[in-house]
């Protein structure tokens, strides 16, 4: 283990034998942390936080801190990280409140680039990206492979899809579909076809994704009009998701903004 000395830690903090901890980090009681992980200088490691392996905790962050809800009670709630993620400098991921699930999550491989934001009880999928300055308010929820730009804001309770993209300063309240771009405030321009060309989705399934957004944004259709339309097409894996996700929506997802960016659907 690789300790500085001037790094304050709790005696009833876990540390694996192989973490590495920077000068002036701060690790408190209930903290574990799994093999190979490096805490940064003056990093804040706080409360019920589990942290896998492989992680890179850069500098200044603060990580599993109390939740910013005026409800909260100061009882056990949890943050739990998985394997391979990096934050950046000052990153602050939060733990759950105490109501119904009280646990934030973060799974594998994702990255969270400078003054970046995760609020109480969010959960937040596998090789997700928020870049900086982006803040997701609590209990937000990010599928696998989301890029979320630069400044833009989620609102609490709101979910972002399967290789969603949302541009640089946009905002949304209601539900993001899976594999679409984002643009202004609860738009949607079109569908992230570079994301799915490199997530390797096969130019067949790529064009039935095509067909599914413009039955749902172009046809003149509402949302309950659409679906049947869409679960009478080939159900490939990409098919079935988008379905799913916004049949189980309960803030509505976002609408079609047009104009120049309908390019974005080839």
């Amino acid at each position: 283990m690789s300790i500085h000395p001037t790094a304050i830690i709790s005696p009833k903090a876990e540390l694996d034998p192989t973490v590495e901890v920077g000068p002036y980090a701060i690790i408190e009681d209930h903290v574990r942390i799994g093999p190979r992980t490096r805490v940064g200088p003056h990093a804040w490691l706080t409360g019920w936080t589990d942290i896998g392996p492989d992680n890179a905790i850069h500098f200044g962050c603060v990580i599993g801190h109390e939740p910013q809800d005026i409800g909260y009670d100061g009882s056990e709630t949890f943050l739990k990280i998985g394997a391979g993620n990096v934050f950046r400098e000052y990153t602050t991921i939060h733990r759950g409140a105490a109501k119904d699930d009280r646990t934030t999550r973060i799974g594998n491989h994702c990255f969270f680039i400078a003054h970046s934001h995760a609020g109480h009880n969010c959960t937040i999928g596998n090789g997700v990206i928020v870049a900086t300055g982006a803040l997701l308010a609590g209990h937000v929820t990010v599928e696998d492979r989301a890029n979320i730009s630069g400044n833009c804001l989620v609102h609490q309770f709101t979910r972002i899809g399967t290789l969603a993209m949302m541009r640089g300063g946009s905002r949304v309240s209601k539900d993001v579909p899976p594999y679409c771009i984002t643009n202004f405030t609860n738009d949607v321009s079109g569908l992230n076809a570079i994301g799915l060309r490199r997530a390797g989705v096969s130019p067949k399934n790529r064009a039935l994704l095509k067909q599914a957004f413009r039955t749902l944004y172009l046809g003149g259709l509402n949302v309950s009009e659409a679906l049947p339309q869409l679960r009478a097409m080939p159900q490939t894996p990409e098919i079935a998701h988008f379905i799913e996700f916004i049949a189980a929506s309960k803030r509505g997802i976002c609408a079609y903004h047009g104009g120049s960016d309908e390019t974005e659907t080839e």
